[in-house]
């Protein structure tokens, strides 16, 4: 969404950048010191225009830190990890862990943990 009576193309200054996503302009200078992708034009004065593609490289950062909890590395390293062209950011589902087979004679194993149990409680009281 670019500003009012800017093109969608439009490259956008520090400051309409900073307003649209709603962070300071030193964010969005300290991100550029993080995230080696967002490399906005500098120009005379150390102007910073930030292309469509540092626009958008910009809102995925804010959505990884600011909406989906990511930490700098974190985010760092999800966009490193995702397709140049289309990437997914959302963060990978935690596997739900393998379902595990009864001991064949539980009272074997069980005898076993009580008897290590024992032996801890014994070498914690000497």
């Amino acid at each position: 969404m670019a500003p009012e009576g800017k093109d969608a193309g439009a490259f956008l200054t520090i400051g309409e950048l900073s307003e649209e996503l709603g962070v300071a302009q030193h964010i969005l200078r300290y991100w550029e010191t993080k995230f080696a992708q967002l490399k906005p034009l500098k120009r005379a004065g150390n102007r910073r225009y930030y292309r469509p593609a540092d626009v958008d490289l910009a809102r995925r950062i804010h959505r990884l830190l600011n909406a989906e909890g990511y930490t700098v590395k974190g985010a760092q390293k999800a966009l490193r990890s995702k397709d140049d062209e289309q990437p997914t950011l959302a963060p990978a589902p935690t596997p739900s862990p393998a379902p595990v087979a009864a001991p064949a004679s539980p009272s074997v194993d069980l005898h076993r943990l009580r008897d290590i149990r024992d032996r801890l409680a014994d070498a914690l009281r000497s």
